[in-house]
């Protein structure tokens, strides 16, 4: 789902850069009005615990991979505006740090996730809300995935590149398979935060501390092994540029590029020490924003 670097043309990336920021500071000035101090904590968990799942592919069919994306889900659980907040968070920490979605295409990649996919997430579940809730945040989970993944399809094909009409229905195709599987994970999380803390979503209350608990374990646990099964198929967009022949390249040099720290020989700690010095930065990025927010409101 992340775009790399070397995909966009340079008016589109540049375009969506130069709209992808006013979007976003207006939405954290927002959020400094709707956040309640109480759920401040769960902002910082919430980024990790998706962060940690955007980790784990599976897999969708033809070759290719998904993950979740987690908008719908932070949206139901935060709020749109400070799930946006937290979604801008991971981005940036997964294009700087793991070179995961290129660095001039952080714009479209926020624009597509972290704005319209959060958004598109939320929509449903407004609509809906208590009358259809679980058909409205599967819809949310589904509209997410299926959104950002069609703006992605889009900027490719506005950046020149060219497409058989059959490879972007089958690339559509396999965004809504991921949008579904999306779906489905959604729904779950939902139900088991609020069995852990009844009336848990969008309400202004404190966080349950078990429910705090239970996500911060889930996402050590999903960030230091979860990718032991993770699929190993590129996702939608990388076998999309495979196909056409198409490369990500960069001038960025990032830490712990491909989720990998250090010189260890063992594989799987190279990449634990790196899925938790991603939650460790997410965890604290998200709650020094949800703070600087929070003290300007009172200001």
């Amino acid at each position: 789902m992340h775009i790399p670097d070397n995909f966009l043309s340079t008016p589109v990336w540049a375009s969506l850069d130069a709209i992808s920021i006013p979007a976003v500071g207006l939405m954290i000035k927002r959020a400094g009005r709707d956040l309640p101090d109480t759920r401040i904590p769960l902002l910082g968990v919430m980024g990790a615990f998706v962060f940690a799942a955007q980790m784990i592919n599976f897999p969708v069919g033809a070759g290719t991979s998904g993950h979740l994306v987690g908008g719908a889900l932070l949206a139901c659980a935060l709020g749109p505006a400070p799930a946006v907040l937290v979604m801008t968070t991971i981005l940036v920490i997964q294009a700087f740090v793991f070179q995961d979605g290129g660095v001039l295409a952080l714009g479209a990649n926020v624009f597509n996730m972290a704005v319209a996919g959060v958004l598109a997430g939320y929509w449903p579940f407004q609509l809906w809300g208590a009358a259809r809730r679980n058909s409205a945040i599967f819809a949310g989970g589904f509209l997410s995935v299926l959104v950002s993944g069609s703006l992605a399809l889009a900027e490719l094909l506005i950046s020149g590149v060219r497409m058989p009409r059959l490879l972007v229905f089958t690339s559509l195709g396999l965004f809504a398979v991921n949008a579904a599987i999306e779906g489905a994970i959604t729904i779950s999380v939902v139900q088991a935060l609020d069995r852990l803390n009844p009336g848990f979503v969008q309400k202004p209350g404190r966080s349950n501390s078990r429910v705090l608990i239970v996500l911060s374990t889930a996402g050590v646990l999903l960030g230091i092994a979860g990718f032991l099964l993770a699929s190993s198929a590129p996702d939608a967009i990388q076998s999309l540029g495979q196909t056409l022949g198409m490369s990500a390249r960069t001038n960025f040099q990032t830490p712990m590029a491909n989720y990998s720290a250090g010189n260890f020989e063992s594989a799987w700690l190279r990449r634990a020490i790196a899925g938790l010095t991603g939650l460790l930065l997410i965890c604290g990025l998200c709650l020094a924003g949800a703070r600087f927010v929070g003290r300007r409101r009172s200001a």
